[in-house]
């Protein structure tokens, strides 16, 4: 396989010391992605801790959307002397201390792609994770590096096929069906596709011993309170025998048998890093090694087509586009409209995938009512949910940023309709309580209920920070947004509009200053005009007002925000949501779903929040790069952690920064990777700074 490898960036895991300890092998994860929404995961051990740990999450047609199709693979393998090794990590009659801290050798990420190396006595197994592009098709390859023949390998396929966010207590009502055709195998389950299997590269065989139950505790799931305990089906096993050098692969699919077996597992392995190479080689040359690249890589697995809309990606192609979006983080976020649009500029613009950027600014265009983009769209659902009051504002910055990077000027006279209706939406008022103050010119949101501002956790009923009235980086994205749809105009010769719009944002950029700098603190208050007295709270949404391309806050105030900010709220992981010491302030997101969302917004670490304050740091210290490269310093180390390869979404707010939330979150790699693209800081630099 090395002919396949020697161009890619790889990610070697483990010492000697760290592969003899479980903790290390539960708490690290992998992530195979299919640019779909599908995906493919599990602990580095193979157990399941996860309802969201699967081998293969389909992404399937609303209203199914993504269903969990194919759980768990119980691996073993058996020595010519009939000792019994779990290679999975799971089998009730192998104990864990007993299987895979012995066997496994090795761990590494090839191209951003799992790779597991196990021994045993004088045998070498290489065992590969992968998902063809846009299939929902996984390939599970197993290949004897070296050892004599008599090595045989058995994978139990494990079962219940369920939605994506469904209980692993659910029952199974009814028993699956399993069909033979030669080689082919077909699991159907009631109301979802079948499941096709088969074993490819070497003879084997299917075993059927009357199929088997399973008791699964999810580990993860019973620490976050949800159903932790589920049974798993398997009609048997498929069972082939090793020599040195012979390699074998499971394949399960829900495609069709054409579409699924259109290329061997090898061909698309190949295809796979060629296209992975692609991606790297499109980028500039700094940062087509070690950390920049690694990160190409990860940003690759949250752009997506998705699959649950197909009318609408049926009228995008009939324009000659293609619908796209992103994928929040994994695993259960969906698409979401304030996390693509923040995250737009690292995910495509910094890695050179411009086609892909238009297609998704025209996607959230079509999706505009009333003034507002979708927050997200949930599972399975072909409509989107509307309860954002800062999404839609920054779309208005990812347009400027596709713009400016690009020149594509026949985009933004495309959108700049759309663009002038949202503007008028907000002057007018709009749902949710969101439109201009007619007395100040500053915009104003709220309704009973809803969390409309990025500090979004909600549970049971209870909004945890609603931050109703003008919040402060709802009003820099407000100006900004102004400021940039009045120069668009001017460029198309529409000036008496443009010079309306500059007259709105100057009024608010006077009402901004006046209303929201706190001589008292020496930094901005977070609300203003809300439900109670202004919120002095210390928090990093301040930092807007400085970092967008049309900073709000007056420039003699840049230095003490940013200053409070750098001492106040920076960590090695991002940036606290709000300061110690202030009331409400929570240092660990741990526990049931209750205090993890009272913690979500009130301390803890959001890594994505690391772009505004380079930017921020970056306008006010133009001559301090080296400050700004070293902020990034720790996100190098934590590739090795949690999500391998990838960054989590948030961190607790107190040493040592523990990773929480999604394993991997699309603006978190993206504003890092933006970040090191535009303090054009290369892998020798985050070596030094590390």
């Amino acid at each position: 396989m090395s002919t396949l490898t020697d161009n890619c960036i790889h990610r070697q895991l483990w010492t000697a010391e760290e592969r003899r300890s479980p903790e290390q092998m539960l708490s690290r994860e992998w992530l195979v992605t299919n640019g779909l929404g599908g995906y493919a995961s599990g602990t580095i051990s193979g157990v399941s801790t996860r309802r969201y740990h699967g081998m293969l999450i389909a992404s399937l047609p609303a209203p199914t959307g993504r269903a969990v199709m194919f759980n768990h693979l119980f691996e073993e393998v058996v020595l010519p002397d009939g000792t019994i090794f779990s290679v999975g990590g799971e089998h009730p009659a192998v104990p864990l201390h007993a299987s895979y801290p012995a066997a496994l050798s090795n761990f590494s990420l090839e191209c951003g792609l799992p790779v597991w190396f196990y021994e045993f006595g004088e045998y070498l197994l290489e065992r590969r994770v992968f998902m063809p592009y846009r299939s929902n098709t996984i390939h599970l390859m197993y290949r004897m590096i070296s050892g004599p023949s008599g090595l045989h390998v058995r994978l139990r396929p494990s079962l219940h096929f369920r939605p994506h966010e469904g209980s692993v207590a659910e029952p199974l009502n009814k028993p699956y069906s399993v069909v033979a055709s030669g080689p082919q195998i077909e699991i159907r389950g009631d109301g979802y596709p079948a499941l096709k299997m088969i074993m490819q590269n070497h003879p084997g065989a299917l075993v059927l011993d009357g199929g088997r139950m399973q008791e699964v505790d999810y580990e993860l799931e019973k620490n976050r309170g949800y159903d932790h305990r589920g049974t798993l089906w398997s009609p048997g096993y498929f069972r082939a025998e090793l020599s040195g050098g012979e390699e074998v692969t499971l394949s399960a699919s829900t495609e069709e048998w054409e579409v699924f077996l259109a290329n061997s597992p090898g061909a698309s392995l190949s295809a796979e890093f060629e296209r992975r190479q692609r991606l790297i080689g499109v980028v500039p040359e700094r940062s087509q090694q070690g950390f920049s690249a690694e990160l190409v890589l990860a940003a690759d697995q949250f752009l997506i087509t998705p699959t649950t809309r197909a009318a609408d990606a049926a009228r995008a192609r009939a324009v000659g586009d293609e619908i796209r979006s992103v994928i929040a983080g994994y695993h259960w976020f969906t698409d979401w409209g304030r996390d693509t649009m923040i995250s737009l500029e690292g995910l495509t613009l910094t890695t050179g995938r411009f086609d892909e950027a238009r297609y998704i600014l025209n996607t959230f265009a079509f999706y505009v009512c009333d003034g507002l983009i979708p927050n997200l769209f949930p599972e399975g659902e072909r409509t989107g949910l509307y309860h954002t009051a800062d999404a839609t504002l920054w779309y208005f910055h990812a347009v400027d940023r596709y713009v400016t990077l690009t020149g594509d000027r026949t985009l933004l006279k495309h959108l700049l309709p759309t663009l002038r209706d949202i503007v008028e939406h907000h002057i007018r008022g709009t749902h949710f309580g969101i439109g201009v103050d007619a007395k100040d010119g500053l915009l104003t949101q709220g309704a009973d209920g809803y969390q409309l501002t990025w500090m979004d956790a909600k549970v049971d009923g209870w909004v945890v920070t609603p931050r109703r009235g003008k919040a402060v980086e709802i009003n820099a994205l407000w100006y900004n947004a102004l400021r940039l749809t009045s120069d668009w105009l001017a460029s198309v010769d529409e000036a008496e509009e443009s010079q309306r719009l500059f007259e709105m944002a100057e009024r608010a950029r006077e009402s901004f200053n006046g209303r929201f700098w706190c001589a008292q603190r020496n930094y901005l208050y977070d609300v203003v005009d809300g439900e109670g007295p202004d919120s002095t709270l210390l928090r990093p949404n301040q930092l807007l007002a400085i970092s967008l391309s049309n900073p709000v806050l007056n420039r003699q105030h840049w230095s003490a925000v940013v200053e409070t900010c750098a001492e106040r709220l920076l960590t090695p992981m991002g940036l606290r949501s709000l300061a110690p010491g202030e009331e409400g302030y929570q240092p660990y997101y741990d526990g049931d779903l209750r205090s993890r969302d009272a913690a979500y917004h009130q301390g803890t670490v959001w890594a994505w929040l690391i772009g505004p304050f380079i930017d921020a740091w970056m306008k006010t210290y133009p001559d301090r790069l080296d400050d700004a490269r070293s902020f990034l310093a720790g996100f190098k180390a934590h590739l090795s952690e949690d999500c391998v390869g990838s960054i989590s979404e948030i961190f607790d707010a107190e040493a040592p920064y523990r990773p929480r939330g999604c394993i991997a979150q699309a603006w978190s790699v993206a504003e890092v990777l933006r970040c090191l693209a535009k303090t054009g800081k290369a892998d020798a630099d985050a070596d030094r700074a590390s």
